[in-house]
């Protein structure tokens, strides 16, 4: 998952016209053993290596599939962009449990700048710039079932050799997400597709739907995020370099710095960093603070890559829920704590978990398995950024850090029954909860791919297709819905619900219904999801509008602001009335900004809906914004 921070040790610093100062060069890496064995990490803490040099080298990436298994990608081709096919894909497995891998399979070795993949739907999603590939295996054997399919071309290579598309994680609503940087801004599309036909996707978050095949820009702005992930409320997050490290991702976000690309042309202001702190101690030149004892309190540098919510049940309570992130120059994990503020989220500074005594440290992917136990690759190299030392080409680690000793899992997620699927929904470790969902999301692909048409008649064919897969998935449906209405845990509700979306087992009016629940994470998930699918009408919007009226949560504001950039631009007007008539939001960290964005083009399109807006309007920036952008039509 991250080509983007490794490199950041690589990467991040040529910044604000700092000027480059020499760099020792570190002749010798500490032994792969050494490396793990003078980790340091709190007590009750145990570090083994997983796999290192020969076995592997350059890890920019990993994800764990369902029988526990790492396919690594190997950036052997870093840093440059041209150097052929050489990258690849390896499958390690450690079978005795041990916290070592002993199997290892090479997949696919003809890749050509590989920055990331996951795994799943009967193969492996692969990001190798220019192109993301989908290389099948349907029965995961670690041999393809034939070559690697383009499914989307056109990823930015024209930059620097770091700020990339890259990273992949499976979202709680079944789309594939991505990051990317901003300065390789890419056009993708389907193979020969036009130029002009192609959208622009500038950098932040995207993702990519394995079933319609489609994607779409999810989030835009930081300057190089590398890795996404998402807390017990399905809230993602996301690490960056340079600027503030860390970011609560909302869909249709406009995030700091803006860097006037056209795309954010009238955002105007951009939603800030969640952090409360820094994690490096010179904001005037920003490089002057590397290695120095100052750095090293505050968190030891400003590049950050791999970021994870630990929601696994290996280590202790006190860890659940809180973000971790590779620092690529303090050698080191940080922590942080995550505190809801007003729509959004605090994060706050905690104490680093672990920190490398190994000069060539560099960390990329941070992931938890069935065990509970964190994965970590080292890239392996020293240096600053957009350059690169040493011998590169022969080293790469993947460390395991662990709480005590673990009981080890042998199975296979994916050979489960629906009906098992459904009960790991309230397995504590979201490891097993997240490989279920996508498995019940895999079936329903494959039953609508099985089912036989009873007649050319769409609806008929459509209510037959429902009465097959309720015979399928009714076990499972069953035990999902008596979880969502009765689970006294609000994170398992909202599991039972994704589940149940991703495989269908829900119809809209029951999504519809949870617009009333007394929880306010559910009612904003229920808002997201039908904005996932659904062309509203003016029917629907004016019921949107009702609920945006009435409705306390700032949270679920927030949601109604993203779905209302979803409505089409002629009949978003009585839906931003009643969001901007909410005077209490004006101090709130997101909902102004996000009120503004999905407004913009419709003062854009209409004068007459911008004066409307401005008499509807309690807040005092927005009422600016419009004049601004009314006056700038002129």
């Amino acid at each position: 998952m991250l080509i983007r921070c490794l490199i950041v040790l690589l990467f991040c610093a040529t910044v604000h016209g700092a000027k480059k100062r020499a760099q020792p060069v570190i002749e010798k890496p500490l032994a792969p053993e050494e490396a793990a064995r003078t980790m340091q990490v709190p007590e009750g803490f145990n570090v083994t290596l997983f796999a290192g040099e020969p076995a592997i080298t350059q890890p920019i990436g990993f994800c764990i599939d369902d029988r526990g298994r790492l396919w690594v990608a190997e950036a052997k081709n870093y840093p440059d962009k041209k150097a052929g096919k050489n990258d690849r894909i390896i499958i390690l497995e450690d079978t005795n449990g041990d916290g070592r891998h002993d199997t290892r399979i090479v997949f696919y070795d003809k890749l050509e700048y590989v920055s990331g993949i996951e795994v799943g739907f009967g193969g492996a999603w692969v990001m190798s710039i220019p192109n993301f590939y989908f290389i099948p295996d349907k029965d995961y054997d670690g041999v393809p079932d034939g070559e690697p399919v383009v499914l989307l071309d056109g990823f930015g290579t024209h930059a620097n050799a770091h700020n990339i598309a890259n990273g992949f994680a499976w979202g709680p609503d079944g789309w594939l997400y991505g990051t990317h940087g901003v300065t390789n801004w890419s056009l993708p599309g389907k193979p020969g597709t036009p130029k002009e036909a192609r959208r622009r996707l500038e950098g932040g978050v995207w993702r990519y739907h394995p079933v319609r095949h489609e994607w779409e820009s999810f989030a835009v702005g930081t300057t190089n995020p590398w890795g996404i992930d998402w807390n017990d409320y399905g809230h993602a997050f996301i690490c960056n370099c340079v600027n503030p490290h860390l970011f609560h991702v909302i869909q249709g976000a406009f995030y700091a710095p803006g860097r006037n690309r056209p795309t954010g042309r009238y955002a105007y202001e951009r939603i800030s960093t969640i952090a409360d702190h820094l994690h490096f101690s010179n904001t005037k030149v920003i490089r002057a603070g590397i290695g120095t004892p100052e750095e090293d309190v505050v968190g030891g540098g400003h590049a950050h890559c791999g970021t994870m919510v630990y929601l696994g049940g290996n280590w202790p309570e006190k860890y659940r829920g809180s973000v971790f992130m590779n620092n690529i120059h303090g050698r080191r994990i940080n922590h942080d704590r995550l505190t809801r503020d007003g729509s959004g989220y605090t994060a706050s500074h905690a104490p680093d978990v672990v920190r490398s005594k190994d000069p060539w440290f560099v960390g990329v992917s941070l992931a938890y398995g069935p065990d509970g136990g964190v994965f970590v690759s080292d890239f392996s190299d020293t240096g600053e950024c957009h350059h690169t030392r040493n011998t590169r080409k022969h080293t790469g680690r993947i460390f395991k850090i662990t709480h005590g000793k673990p009981k080890p899992w042998k199975g296979d997620i994916g050979k489960l029954k629906n009906i098992e699927l459904a009960k790991l929904q309230l397995h504590e470790n979201d490891w097993f909860v997240r490989h279920a969902r996508r498995v019940l999301h895999e079936r329903l692909d494959y039953s609508h791919k099985i089912w036989s048409p009873f007649s050319p008649d769409p609806e008929k064919n459509h209510a037959a297709w429902r009465s097959h897969r309720g015979n399928w998935f009714h076990e499972a449906d069953a035990a999902l819905k008596k979880q969502l209405n009765e689970h006294e845990s609000v994170p398992k509700r909202l599991r039972a619900l994704w589940a149940l979306y991703v495989s269908e087992g829900m119809e809209s009016a029951e999504l519809m219904d949870l617009l009333e629940d007394e929880d306010e994470y559910v009612r904003s998930w229920a808002v997201q999801l039908l904005m996932n699918d659904t062309q509203l009408t003016e029917a629907g919007v004016i019921l949107l509008a009702e609920l945006a009226e009435k409705e306390k949560s700032p949270l679920v504001r927030l949601y109604l602001a993203s779905a209302a950039q979803r409505v089409p631009v002629e009949l978003r007007l009585p839906l931003l009335k009643a969001l901007l008539g909410h005077e209490e939001d004006a101090t709130d960290p997101n909902l102004p900004l996000m009120y503004w964005y999905a407004t913009e083009p419709v003062v854009a399109a209409d004068s007459e809906a911008g004066i409307q807006l401005i008499a509807a309007c309690r807040i005092s920036k927005l009422r600016q914004f419009i004049t601004r952008r009314m006056a700038a039509k002129h």
